[in-house]
């Protein structure tokens, strides 16, 4: 499989299988992850043929590793 670059519309990864977090309204409002290859795809729900944004899943681990120490508590939600 050739590099997949950030951007890339959402609807023309391979064989993606887009999983929606059970937290979503179901509609929208959701960030939805697929695995592409050995990277991790995201999108928005709201605009499904979008960009999407790939990332490793060290990058994926260490993004985590941050929220659960609070690291991004400063961003209001």
């Amino acid at each position: 499989m050739s590099e997949i670059k950030n951007g890339v519309g959402a609807g023309t990864l391979p064989d993606a299988r887009w999983t929606k977090a059970m937290a979503s309204d179901g509609r929208d409002d959701c960030v939805e992850l697929a695995q592409v290859g050995e990277n991790i795809a995201m999108r928005n729900s709201r605009d499904p043929q979008g960009p999407a944004l790939i990332f490793t899943r060290s990058e994926l681990v260490a993004f985590f590793d941050g929220v659960s120490k609070g690291e991004f508590t400063q961003m209001t939600v």
